[in-house]
């Protein structure tokens, strides 16, 4: 009789009701190491997860899921799915399309108003703005991410509601921490426009069609991935404290040996 030998779930499973689902285990290090498969995931929420999804998940192996999105974010997409034995940690970033009262004036604003706050590059420089004042201001809660990670909280997936923005910055934070180069960084962040991880621009009951393509094409720079934004974040770190060396130091409180924690968990 052939022994069945078990066979690890995918990295990237046909998930129904979770967007932009990934490992980002294999990327390599400046000192030649790699980080582990199976230990960091990103993804959108998990509000809609599906039954399969779930259980998917939860064959993950999950010490803790991080949350970045507030408490608009929640009120449009609904609270996450509950895993069985995984930690859920909220920590609230700031939504850098300003969450609920952004999507409302979305949803009912006139043209001419949508124009002046998101026309002529407005959206972009917007986006640009709010991951660097990401990076800038919530210092703290990176810092708690990190210390997480190097004492308990792996393997762990973090989301926001599309699981580009906050949650981009925050694995890329973790990256920088691990010695991922940043170009290699920017290319997982891209990641987030392939067609099936796409965060859908319909939120909260807002029926499908209901927008003209001048009103899409205004809203287009908030749910792309563009490397201009991370590159913004990028440069505020060298801007603010002169590299990520200092950044990690003096920015997010990590000593050596929690560091050198941190990539023992997470590097192989």
């Amino acid at each position: 009789m052939t022994q069945q030998i078990p066979q690890a779930p995918p990295t990237e499973p046909e998930l129904s009701g979770v967007r932009n689902f990934r490992d980002v285990g294999g990327m390599s290090t400046t000192d030649g190491r790699r980080v582990r498969s199976g230990q960091l995931f990103r993804s959108g929420h998990l509000a809609h997860a599906t039954e399969s999804d779930a259980e998917y998940l939860s064959s993950l192996g999950l010490h803790t899921v991080f949350d970045f999105r507030n408490g608009a974010d929640q009120a449009l997409d609904g609270h996450d799915v509950e895993l069985p034995g995984v930690r859920n940690v909220n920590i609230p970033l700031s939504d850098p399309a300003d969450g609920g009262e952004f999507w409302k004036m979305v949803r009912e604003g006139d043209l001419d108003q949508l124009r002046a706050i998101l026309g002529d590059g407005k959206a972009v420089a917007r986006m640009a703005d709010s991951y660097r004042g990401i990076i800038r201001d919530r210092t703290a809660e990176h810092s708690r991410v990190v210390h997480a990670l190097a004492e308990d909280s792996v393997p762990a997936l973090m989301h926001c509601a599309a699981g580009k923005d906050r949650a981009g910055l925050s694995i890329a934070v973790t990256l920088l921490a691990l010695g991922v180069e940043r170009e290699a960084i920017v290319a997982d962040y891209l990641e987030s426009n392939a067609p099936h991880r796409r965060y859908r621009m319909r939120r909260g009951g807002e029926p499908a069609g209901a927008r003209s393509p001048e009103v899409t094409e205004l809203l287009a720079p908030l749910f792309d991935a563009r490397a201009e934004y991370l590159t913004a974040a990028f440069e505020t770190i060298d801007e603010t404290w002169g590299g990520v060396d200092r950044y990690l130091a003096e920015g997010l409180g990590l000593a050596p040996e929690t560091l050198g924690r941190l990539r023992d968990r997470l590097l192989e």
